[in-house]
């Protein structure tokens, strides 16, 4: 899993001089699973970075009143990060920055709020943050104050999409001598209550000589507030130099005015045996169950807690001994929940792929608007037999039907009506595989949203279309197959990929598969009947037109008119030829078993491999079948299984030889019927589709 950590672009992510939310990144990172897979991404004009794994952003529109720094930070951390396909984004304090990355960024988004989100632009209206609420995969809240802030107002209390994770820190198991030292960590302002803590320790360091008081921070708009002689201002020090200082200090006061999100000082002091006096105020009091809280703030209180703790030794040291021993959040532990946090927004990542047992979304032509008429023919719905009957789950959509029925009144909106229609099904059902073909409304945007949804969703398409190089269609076949070659993970074709001349790396993921026989559809065997007629032909001028189409004509309507005048004592049964209308379903059936042969004869050139989905239909239930030579079915079946002719002449000959030579005609159809069966029957061609998809090593026969 690839992740990129996204910096408030004002965030310092360097060792000297780290923020919080630098420090909470760097942290966590140590034992995350994911360690070797996140990039941290930032601004700073500092070097001696935290992480080797960190790309710093260059701005030049930092504070700038006639430019938004976000947007162009926004807009240079897109560009560089579209260049990797990163499976999480993990915006820090900056909800202002979700659009931008929702729309052009197809990963999934985690924000995390450091900060009071009604104080931050992009969250602070009600419409705003359910927006983020809607959008948004995961929100992390470091504390449960920050949390309430965020729900303030809403019309809901809570969201499974949220969780709470609080700032971490390893335990300390080393002893270190402690010192007679009060501390202050943060930055030296009003608001971090620095001017209280200034103002207390001229009565606690007058009346305890042996005592000292340091401060660690610093502050722009510094002011020197009046404080005692031995209080001494350490300034801006790195953070390890900050935690051994905490190690070796007595006492430390946290006096914020401000309502902390968290207050990761206080879990530091505590965690290094601190006797530490907080404030009550935002989340301070989640930092640790051991600490001293100030309900009322002010300089009397401060002063009046210290000298408890200085003068009353044994309530010090039981104080510094628990909070040490009982660290409230620790970072293995948390870091485990982030990671299974990241987890959680793949939640079927190869689980149903590692026992085999896959959720499949068919999208086909069920042509409930014909009425079932081509269910024997149907490719779509032997996949489904064959899914099931391999142990897999699978939901099937026609998107035909579906666009049918639910057009009404508004036309123009059928297409985005059908695009959501999908989106949440993918929501509720969440496929290991999604299947389709000659599904004219699929789009490129659907399947885009698919693996927005999930990016380790498998996409196949299929495509029964011929791509031979004399029919009218050619281009529009090709075509169709190709503009979804960079969005799907594997395509297959009823013809062979060679004569498609892709280029190499469109090839290698187009798969030949031979159209499929189901033994509760192909449950004939004509073989051990006697029919009247000779030779059986079907064919149809579409398959939503039922009927014939005046005027048209073709190779194969030339091709049988010399077939016919070549052979006069042939009893031929053709349909869809003349003026014989085409037959369907059950008629077809019907006609089919009323012969002892079958013509297939496809559009355009014999090219190899490709056959009309019927072939299924006739060797399927046992007539012996006629194709020819340059088709090549030779690499699958036998002179004993099927019958191949080289040309009109050899075909016609051919003919009257099995008419007259029945014994031998019923044993090639009955080999033919068992070998189609053995190698191309619905659960192998289904299995087939699968383990191509998934990636595995597998060969069609």
């Amino acid at each position: 899993m690839k992740i990129a950590s996204i910096l408030p672009y004002k965030e310092n992510y360097t060792k000297q001089g780290a923020g919080a939310v630098a420090l909470w990144i760097s942290d966590f990172m140590r034992d995350s699973i994911y360690k070797k897979s996140t990039f941290v991404f930032g601004n700073t004009n500092y070097k001696n970075f935290l992480t080797k794994n960190y790309t710093n952003i260059n701005i030049s529109n930092i504070n700038s009143k006639l430019n938004s720094t976000t947007k162009e930070y926004s807009s240079k951390i897109i560009k560089k990060i579209k260049t990797i396909n990163f499976d999480i984004i993990e915006l820090h304090n900056r909800p202002i920055m979700v659009k931008e990355f929702f729309k052009k960024i197809n990963s999934k988004i985690i924000l995390y709020f450091h900060n009071d989100p009604t104080t931050m632009k992009g969250a602070k209206s009600i419409g705003e943050r359910m927006y983020l609420l809607k959008n948004v995969d995961k929100i992390i809240f470091i504390s449960e104050w920050v949390k309430k802030r965020f729900f303030k107002d809403l019309p809901i209390l809570s969201d499974n999409k949220t969780q709470v994770i609080y700032h971490s820190i390893d335990p300390v198991k080393v002893k270190v001598k402690k010192k007679k030292y009060i501390i202050f960590v943060g930055k030296l302002n009003e608001s971090k209550g620095y001017d209280l803590y200034c103002k207390s320790m001229f009565k606690i360091l007058n009346k305890n000589n042996d005592w000292k008081a340091y401060s660690i921070g610093e502050e722009k708009r510094f002011q020197n507030f009046p404080t005692h002689k031995r209080h001494l201002n350490l300034g801006q020090i790195t953070h390890s130099k900050v935690l051994d200082f905490l190690s070796k200090s007595e006492i430390a006061v946290i006096p914020s005015r401000w309502e902390e999100p968290f207050g990761r000082t206080a879990l530091e002091a505590s965690s290094r045996g601190c006797a530490t006096i907080i404030s009550n105020t935002g989340g301070l009091a989640e930092t640790t169950d051991y600490a001293i809280k100030l309900n009322v703030l002010n300089v009397n209180n401060i002063e009046n807690e210290v000298i408890k703790l200085i003068k009353n030794t044994k309530f010090r040291k039981n104080l510094q001994i628990k909070s040490k021993k009982f660290v409230k959040h620790q970072l293995k532990d948390n870091s485990k929940k982030i990671d299974l946090m990241r987890d959680s927004l793949f939640p079927f990542k190869n689980i149903n792929v590692n026992r085999n047992k896959l959720r499949i979304l068919n999208i086909y032509n069920i042509a409930q608007k014909l009425n079932h008429r081509i269910y024997n023919l149907s490719l779509g719905k032997k996949f489904t037999n064959g899914f099931i009957r391999n142990g897999h789950d699978v939901i099937e959509i026609s998107d035909r039907d579906y666009v049918r029925q639910n057009k009404g009144l508004n036309i123009l909106n059928i297409k985005d009506k059908f695009h959501s229609y999908l989106i949440e099904t993918f929501k509720n059902y969440n496929p290991d595989l999604i299947i389709f073909g000659h599904s004219d409304n699929i789009t490129e945007n659907i399947l885009y949203d698919f693996k927005k949804l999930n990016k380790n969703v498998i996409i196949s398409q299929w495509n029964e279309d011929p791509f031979m190089n004399n029919i009218a269609d050619k281009l529009d076949n090709k075509d169709k197959l190709k503009k979804f070659l960079p969005l799907v993970d594997h395509s297959f074709i009823t013809t062979n990929p060679s004569v498609l001349n892709f280029s190499k790396k469109n090839n290698q993921h187009i798969h030949f598969f031979m159209t499929p026989v189901d033994k509760n559809i192909e449950c004939f065997d004509v073989y051990k009947l006697n029919p009247y007629n000779d030779v059986f032909y079907a064919m149809s001028h579409g398959v939503n037109r039922a009927t014939l189409k005046e005027g048209k004509t073709d190779n194969r309507v030339n091709f049988l008119n010399k077939l016919i005048k070549k052979s006069n004592d042939i009893k031929y049964d053709f349909y869809g030829f003349g003026k014989q209308e085409p037959v369907w379903g059950n008629d077809f059936y019907k006609s089919l078993l009323n012969s002892k042969m079958a013509l297939n004869l496809s559009r355009g050139n014999p090219t190899k491999h490709y056959s009309s989905n019927r072939i299924a239909s006739l060797m399927g239930n046992g007539l012996m079948v006629f194709i020819d030579k340059k088709v090549e079915m030779n690499n699958f079946f036998n002179s004993n299984e099927i019958v191949s002719y080289n040309d009109i002449d050899d075909l016609a000959n051919k003919i009257k030889f099995y008419k007259e030579n029945d014994k031998k005609r019923v044993k090639i159809a009955k080999r033919g019927k068992e070998k189609y069966f053995k190698l191309f029957n619905e659960t192998k061609i289904s299995k087939f589709i699968i383990d191509k998809s998934l990636g595995k090593k597998c060969s069609l026969i």
